[in-house]
């Protein structure tokens, strides 16, 4: 037996969701069937707004609700530093750690032939032209340790190494907590070449 029509199209629009199955589709489904008129309309209302009413800022590239976002504008932040991040998700999680005081730059991926991406795909050619004002002084790598993310930094490693631009790359290793004897070898060797002065 099947599923209403309504249901089985709620239970698709879920699952375009990353992370989500069948079951979790159909749970949340069912879910939202025992909500109340009001919180169904107000979720739809949020769903048809998010896109209507965000925008990319015109400098780092991070979603927000205006033209430059409240870090680019914020005057007490460093200008001369970037950390150049993959998403916003990335970027969230750098500010969380409230460590870094600087601008950021959103690539909004990263370069993946294989996907058929490329540095043209990505948010690079705005780095370039944010490289040339000269109170950057500093452009830190934050792309995730992942093929395509260490693909990217050596790219963007690539094209500034003839600049007087100070590139740097976020320390990669153990993470905090973890046994060595479970630690993978790259990530163990990586942690070993980034060692550092106690």
């Amino acid at each position: 037996m099947q599923y209403p029509k309504p249901i089985l199209d709620l239970i698709s629009s879920y699952m375009k969701l990353p992370g989500i199955g069948k079951k979790t589709a159909v749970r949340m489904a069912f879910h939202t069937l025992t909500m109340k008129d009001k919180d169904i309309e107000e979720f739809s209302k949020a769903l048809a707004n998010l896109k209507k009413d965000l925008c990319p800022c015109s400098i780092c590239h991070r979603i927000n609700e205006h033209e430059v976002c409240n870090i680019c504008s914020d005057k007490d932040r460093n200008e001369s530093i970037i950390c150049v991040v993959e998403s916003d998700q990335d970027l969230m999680a750098m500010e969380n750690t409230e460590q870094f005081f600087g601008h950021y730059h959103v690539l909004g991926g990263v370069i993946s032939p294989m996907n058929g991406i490329g540095p043209n795909d990505i948010n690079l050619r705005s780095l370039l032209e944010r490289a040339k004002d000269p109170k950057v002084k500093e452009i830190i790598l934050a792309t995730n340790s992942t093929p395509e993310g260490e693909g990217t930094a050596s790219f963007i490693l690539r094209i500034l190494q003839n600049t007087d631009i100070k590139v740097t790359r976020i320390a990669q290793g153990i993470s905090f907590g973890s046994d060595l004897e479970f630690v993978d070898e790259m990530t163990l060797a990586r942690a070993l070449s980034a060692r550092v002065e106690l």
